[in-house]
């Protein structure tokens, strides 16, 4: 059974869906809405915050999932935050998410090419045509972060923060486990495949930086552990 949705929660879920349906519409908002490398010339200030309302278009499950933990574990953090906090709070956590992943790919850069800008000055189409020659700067430049999954592994590292005990059973785990150990699972795995598969597709890192932000927003604010 879904849990009541809080006044956040359900105005998250509703923007996302819009989102959603709105880019299968108009296709182009791929190109603006998405989060590029800060130095990229498709990079724009408000894509920071756009990114995380965007999902895959080739798939629906990305959408899904992330909607679906939203609506799952989103409600009891914000009855415990109070609306307006929880909406900082996911919001920073998705912005902590751009960071990380943002951060690692600038060192990546540096430590390739002593620069943290190596194409700065190309056009767009520059850099398209260095990308088609298999070159790794241009295709970072040209590889878009999109997705709330940042902002949702904050949310779930607050439900595991808040509610350590309480516990949690999917159908590929037959019995009960307590969401200290199942969320933290999540995110020692995320951790994992970073170091292991930096070049995936999935940015594991922002799932990382998400969960990371989130738990420093909860110590900045003194929220205590595992009173709930």
């Amino acid at each position: 059974m879904f849990p009541q949705l809080t006044p956040v929660i359900k105005n998250l879920l509703i923007v996302n869906i819009v989102f959603y349906i709105g880019s299968q519409l108009v296709p182009i908002a791929y190109d603006f809405l998405p989060v590029y490398y800060p130095d990229s010339p498709y990079f724009k200030i408000w894509q920071v915050i756009t990114h995380m309302f965007m999902h895959d278009s080739q798939s629906i499950a990305h959408i899904f999932f992330n909607m679906f933990s939203l609506v799952i574990f989103g409600p009891m953090i914000e009855h415990v935050l109070g609306s307006k906090r929880f909406l900082n709070f996911y919001l920073i956590s998705g912005i902590g998410a751009w960071f990380l992943y943002t951060a690692v790919n600038a060192l990546q850069l540096y430590l390739g090419t002593g620069s943290l800008a190596p194409l700065h000055g190309m056009s767009g189409s520059e850099i398209i045509a260095l990308a088609k020659t298999g070159n790794s700067e241009a295709i970072s430049y040209l590889s878009p972060m999109l997705g709330a999954s940042g902002a949702i592994y904050g949310v779930l590292l607050a439900f595991a923060y808040l509610f350590p005990n309480i516990p949690l059973q999917f159908l590929f785990i037959p019995v009960p486990v307590k969401a200290k150990y199942m969320i933290g699972g999540y995110i020692l795995i995320e951790i994992y495949l970073s170091l292991s598969r930096p070049g995936d597709s999935v940015a594991h890192l922002a799932h990382v930086g998400g969960a990371l932000f989130g738990f420093l927003l909860l110590k900045f604010w003194k929220i205590r552990k595992g009173i709930y």
